[in-house]
């Protein structure tokens, strides 16, 4: 394979990397609390055969968007938007993981979780419990849950010096090994859900780009084939 179908081969694998992170964005476009990522391409030079440099394509990895989503109002006083910056923190079976989904619920044993059980912690690494009968949840905006009989905790919120750098750890949970910085300005707002910060339409303006550089370096590849073809043919002739 000639050089130049090399170089549209690695811009194509960069490209199907791309879709890949393009159609999970799309598929979690209503999701609470998502945040979109983007492909992050770079040129790596090689030597050719004859001595010149040749740039390739390389997939680098992703960017997440750490922006904030928009706030949905839900009216379930479990749910919970984060206004601004910072992530809940949630104790695993794993080690403490962090998340911007406040879709919580009441476990059989009082205690506040996520959909998938894990508990939701408070300052202190503290887990919130509620005591049989208590109904009149109130969430204030510096994270204090209180019932009719009073203050139960306050809800941990916590931020990282990269937040790049975190990873996913499945369920719109992340995982890192930075020191976890506290968060003193930010809202948490009761009876709201944080929204995807995917914007579908851009999303799928981008598949259609993606699709189109493919096709593009599909026929490169094509018709690179075609030329060496050609010269063979040309050559085998004049023998």
């Amino acid at each position: 394979m000639s050089i130049a179908a090399n170089v549209a081969l690695s811009y194509q694998m960069a490209l199907q990397n791309r879709m890949d992170v393009i159609a999970n964005n799309i598929a979690n476009s209503s999701t609470a609390g998502f945040q979109g990522e983007n492909s992050m391409f770079a040129a790596v030079l090689s030597k050719a055969t004859a001595g010149e440099s040749v740039a390739f394509v390389q997939d680098r990895g992703v960017l997440r968007n750490v922006e904030s989503g928009p706030l949905k109002a839900t009216r379930n006083p479990l749910d919970i938007g984060i206004k601004g910056e910072g992530y809940f923190v949630v104790e695993t079976e794993q080690g403490p993981r962090y998340t911007r989904n406040g879709s919580f619920r009441i476990d059989a044993d009082g205690q506040l979780v996520t959909v998938n059980g894990d508990p939701v912690l408070a300052e202190g690494d503290l887990p919130i419990v509620f005591a049989p009968g208590e109904n009149d949840i109130q969430i204030s905006l510096d994270g204090t849950v209180s019932t009719e009989n009073g203050a139960i905790g306050r809800l941990r919120l916590v931020t990282f010096a990269n937040q790049q750098e975190m990873s996913k750890a499945g369920s719109n949970l992340f995982e890192t090994d930075q020191e976890p910085l506290e968060v003193p300005d930010t809202e948490l707002i009761q009876g709201m859900l944080e929204g995807s910060n995917v914007k579908a339409v851009i999303e799928l303006t981008r598949m259609i780009e993606v699709m189109r550089s493919y096709e593009g370096a599909a026929k490169l590849i094509e018709s690179e084939d075609q030329r060496q073809k050609r010269a063979i043919q040309t050559l085998t002739k004049s023998i």
